[in-house]
């Protein structure tokens, strides 16, 4: 099966893409080779793109105070454990503290960084690090691996807090929503949202085998949902056959 994740609005899209962007950096900066590492590093300035909107680190607080608050709210109840419950609340405390705790826009301080700016404004021309042009970035890369991966760790650790508090909001979040059996009919299935609750998140989970790509288009009342087979020279048609698949709604 193939996970297919849709934003219900701006603020999930852009946590999305953070995760997206800290998964990759974890998984090139693991890696020992040079080219590995300077895809790692160009992560980070993605990361510090998107991370420089002003309103992020206020988004995040307010999630996971809302969280804190309707967890808070199940107290009481006898199918809750009140163990499980001081656990994942003491989590969001912890991550509300760290992320609070820190000063300016993230990551403001490599921005400080005359050697990480010389890279950066480099990115954006084809070839524009080549030993040329950065010699130092050339003699960087020319570090042992475990020198260019302890840099690496100091420069993520900037984002650090933020990357644990969406890594927790998106997991409370993905938990949240049940998963309902559904039919394409004829390659596409339009469906109400239920209203009186604010989803965040639309999950559809596909046969692989089946060579199917969604196509999804979404209001706060409406999810439409277009199954395309691609075909041998890339392009997509749409589906007429009736297809199932999994949908799980997120609040």
């Amino acid at each position: 099966m193939i996970l297919y994740e849709y934003p219900l609005n701006e603020r999930t899209r852009t946590y999305l893409r953070l995760q997206h962007l800290f998964a990759r950096f974890n998984q090139l900066s693991q890696r020992s080779e040079a080219v590995d590492h300077h895809y790692a590093l160009t992560t980070i300035f993605e990361i510090m793109e998107v991370g420089s909107r002003s309103e992020l680190k206020s988004d995040v607080l307010k999630d996971i105070e809302r969280h804190k608050q309707q967890l808070n709210s199940y107290r009481g109840n006898p199918s809750i454990s009140e163990q499980a419950l001081d656990l994942v609340i003491a989590q969001l405390e912890q991550r509300f503290e760290a992320l609070n705790s820190m000063v300016g826009k993230m990551g403001s301080a490599l921005g400080e960084s005359e050697f990480l700016n010389s890279i950066r404004s480099r990115t954006a021309i084809p070839g524009g690090t080549c030993e040329f042009d950065l010699p130092s970035y050339h003699a960087w890369q020319h570090h042992a691996p475990a020198s260019r991966q302890a840099n690496l760790f100091e420069w993520s650790q900037h984002f650090s807090p933020l990357a644990n508090a969406i890594q927790l909001i998106l997991k409370m979040m993905r938990e949240s929503g049940s998963t309902q059996k559904v039919m394409a009919t004829g390659g596409q299935l339009q469906q109400n949202l239920p209203q009186g609750r604010n989803f965040q998140l639309l999950r559809l989970r596909i046969d692989e085998s089946l060579n199917l790509t969604p196509e999804i288009s979404c209001n706060r009342l409406l999810v439409v949902i277009r199954l395309m087979q691609q075909q041998a020279d890339g392009k997509l048609l749409g589906n007429k056959e009736d297809t199932p698949f999994e949908m799980t709604l997120c609040a």
